[in-house]
């Protein structure tokens, strides 16, 4: 649906480890120009050296939000083709001094930019309020458990600080009843994906992405945007939506690619786990 080709600028917006980077660089070619943003340094120096045999391929420390700014290392053009691939990479999951997975102990920290500012996980988990933890569990995680977990929580922090992964997963896991534990993922996941989000203020990032991306896009250009939570596709199909003139009554900017999502087929969910939750948004830049 992004369609790459030869001379097109185009911008990856979650480079990652550099994996979609790569293909697409090798698509457009040395007459063509892309721009590789993520927040996360660590993530940039993995892709550096990925890239390396792309020299068009330039990287940008920036959010993906920041599109002004992206457009013009550009150049100013806009784009022919832009990807977001959203949540967070196998990287930074498998590094416990990261703090975003509960399966290996580490920091409560959490944020894709350490040197950005704002408050960690730890830090949200010692501050906030009883109430505000529960909202925050429950608008950001979907967990329907939230109101025991963020009373744990509290709780706990009185008796002790809550400093690493491995307590907080456990709180968690000692408030939802056993019964009510999920079969196919851990009790903290839902917990540990609300932090994430509010840490790196990751819904704000999209939604502001979102609502300027057309005026980012050459005529014709092409956005995709993979998302890994009902949240962010939800997002990401209303906007496009109103974008195409489905909803609001305004002008349309954007066609619809995707009238449903796409997602992953039982082999690649077997070769891919982590791939299990996927959905696939794409739409195109009206004439």
């Amino acid at each position: 649906m992004l369609a790459p080709a030869p001379g097109e600028v185009f911008l990856d917006g979650t480079t990652g480890a550099g994996g979609h980077a790569a293909e697409i660089a090798a698509r457009i070619g040395a007459e063509g120009q892309l721009i590789c943003a993520d927040a996360d340094p660590a993530m940039l120096e993995v892709a550096a050296g990925r890239l390396s045999a792309f020299p068009w391929a330039r990287l940008v420390r920036s959010d993906f939000a920041e599109l002004p700014a992206l457009r013009e290392a550009a150049g100013g053009r806009g784009f022919d083709g832009i990807l977001l691939d959203l949540g967070i990479s196998s990287l930074q999951l498998e590094d416990p001094a990261r703090g975003f997975s509960f399966r290996e102990e580490g920091p409560l920290d959490m944020r894709r930019d350490p040197e950005g500012g704002g408050p960690t996980a730890g830090e949200i988990l010692r501050d906030a309020r009883e109430r505000e933890l529960a909202d925050l569990f429950y608008r950001f995680g979907e967990e329907r458990f939230s109101r025991r977990i963020a009373r744990a929580v509290v709780e706990r922090r009185r008796k002790a600080p809550i400093r690493t992964t491995a307590d907080l997963s456990g709180i968690v896991a000692g408030a939802i009843p056993r019964k009510a534990w999920p079969r196919d993922i851990h009790p903290a996941t839902r917990v540990f994906q609300a932090l994430r989000i509010a840490v790196n203020r990751e819904l704000d990032s999209l939604a502001s992405f979102l609502e300027s991306v057309p005026e980012h896009l050459s005529p014709g250009g092409r956005v995709a945007v993979i998302s890994f939570h009902s949240l962010e596709d939800r997002l990401v199909k209303t906007e496009f939506r109103r974008h195409a003139g489905r909803a609001g009554g305004g002008p349309a900017t954007l066609e619809l690619l995707t009238r449903k999502p796409v997602v992953p087929s039982e082999r690649e969910v077997g070769e891919n786990p982590r791939a299990r939750s996927a959905k696939l948004r794409a739409a195109r830049r009206t004439g």
